[in-house]
């Protein structure tokens, strides 16, 4: 049986369809052929590649006994949760203008571009910047990201990386 929409809130569909068929020993080529759906849509949606729409909702409610819109709650508090992550950004009054000239700092795609922000702070940042990002990425997610960068010719980048203890 399905969990209760409030403890998977925020958990992609895909997710709990695939537990669910794991549960129930069931594949992923079974349940298309039951919903009428193709093979390659169901295994997109179970990894996580694809959303949810209105009739897939229904088909599945069927199949697993749930609420019609059972999977369309699920996939807007998904949807939502990451919408909420995407928008978050570190302080930017601790960003001084010069060290970001070439972009507008309000427009950064934090995520996205997260590798080029930590190397950039690294090589041109004061401790305030340095500490913001540490703050903003978490520590642990900063030593990951210096673990897969090319050495810097700067020899700021160094020095920061031990100041800051990111080795």
């Amino acid at each position: 049986m399905l969990p209760e929409l409030s403890k998977i809130k925020g958990v992609h569909p895909g997710a709990i369809l695939k537990r669910e068929l794991k549960i129930r020993n069931l594949k992923s080529n079974w349940l298309a052929n039951q919903i009428d759906e193709h093979k390659q849509t169901i295994s997109a949606i179970l990894n996580k590649k694809r959303d949810i729409n209105p009739k897939l909702s229904i088909k599945l409610s069927t199949q697993f006994d749930v609420e019609e819109d059972y999977f369309m709650m699920l996939q807007a508090a998904y949807d939502v949760m990451t919408a909420s992550e995407n928008n978050q950004t570190p302080n930017l009054n601790n960003f001084r203008k010069a060290i970001f000239w070439d972009t507008k700092i309000d427009e950064i795609d934090w995520e996205k571009h997260k590798k080029a922000v930590i190397k950039r702070v690294l090589e041109r940042g004061n401790a305030t910047e340095i500490e913001e990002i540490i703050s903003f990425y978490g520590k642990q997610s900063v030593i990951e990201e210096i673990k897969t960068m090319k050495v810097s010719y700067l020899p700021a980048y160094q020095e920061n990386i031990k100041e800051h203890n990111l080795i």
